[in-house]
């Protein structure tokens, strides 16, 4: 608990946070505070998402 005369920090919902959607799955994803200095240079949700966009495939889909 704060203390008499200090601020508390605020708690956020995550449907308050900025959202983008994945250009790889389309599915959003939420601002993290660990994107804080790179959020508008990123484009993919996961790990995941940015291997397979560098092998060319879309997520989900089988060959053949």
């Amino acid at each position: 608990m704060a203390r008499k005369g200090e601020a508390m920090a605020r708690m956020r919902r995550n449907s308050d946070l900025p959202q983008k959607t994945c250009a790889q799955c389309g599915r959003p994803f939420a601002w993290r505070k660990k994107w804080e200095k790179v959020w508008d240079e990123l484009r993919y949700c996961s790990d995941r998402c940015r291997a397979e966009a560098k092998r060319g495939r879309k997520s989900g889909g089988k060959d053949g």
